[in-house]
């Protein structure tokens, strides 16, 4: 399906890292959100599922705050949100039940189609440890891509969007990333071939694009969208309910 790498290549254009660091922030909060507790022998944290817009949520589903973001797996301005902010919005906010965190994949640059079909090749519950294993790493990967040579870069251009997200995976040594956390090669093979799932990239990027994402990291606070880092995010989430 050509339309994808087409597709990539226009959201490019948008860039990473494009949203205001200033940020919205309300300033009066509202009512306080009680906590909730999660099912019995689970923790909010480890209660993950698909959502219908093809992302993955992480916590209460029925959150009374409910952050979304359209984030690249090779964006290092996501990379910094992932391993700056991620960790206390899960421990202050997802475990309480008060806010459920959804991350829904938004390609930018031509590795991320792989990415994007791999990241999403394990259960549900190995979803967020493959994802932040992937940003914390995120440097290394970033640095073999620029190491590409030209020609190598032009023909894998002209493959087909699976060939060429399979070529990505292999020499960026995401394979062996997978690998080390208990995927075979023949799944990643599997997941790197399906049709379906290439198609799903393209057609949850578009969602994305006429939501009104223009760049990642984006986000969005009880579907209304925020710009800024933790530091604004965070009272915006309190002002949103969240304690």
């Amino acid at each position: 399906m050509r339309v994808t790498l087409a597709l990539i290549a226009s959201l490019a254009l948008a860039g990473c890292g494009g949203g205001s660091t200033d940020g919205n922030v309300a300033t009066a909060q509202g009512p306080a959100a009680p906590k909730v507790a999660a099912p019995a022998g689970k923790k909010w944290v480890d209660v993950v599922e698909k959502t219908p817009e093809g992302g993955m949520r992480q916590g209460n589903p029925n959150a009374p705050v409910k952050l979304v973001e359209f984030g690249s797996r090779s964006c290092p301005g996501c990379g910094y949100f992932a391993t700056t902010a991620v960790e206390p919005l899960r421990e202050k906010y997802v475990s309480t039940g008060q806010v459920s965190y959804e991350f829904r994949d938004f390609p930018l640059h031509p590795q991320d189609l792989g990415l994007i079909l791999i990241g999403h090749c394990v259960p549900a519950e190995s979803f967020f440890p493959i994802l932040d294993g992937m940003y914390a790493d995120q440097k290394s990967f970033n640095d073999r891509a620029a190491q590409i040579p030209e020609d190598t870069f032009r023909k894998m251009q002209s493959m087909a969007p699976g060939d060429q997200a399979k070529q990505f995976v292999n020499l960026l040594g995401y394979a062996e990333f997978m690998k080390q956390r208990g995927v075979s090669q023949a799944q990643l093979d599997k997941c790197l071939s399906d049709q379906s799932a290439i198609d799903a990239v393209a057609k949850n990027a578009q969602a994305g694009v006429e939501k009104g994402v223009t760049g990642t990291p984006s986000f969005f606070i009880n579907d209304v969208k925020f710009e800024g880092g933790w530091e604004q995010m965070e009272p915006a989430l309190r002002a949103a309910g969240a304690r």
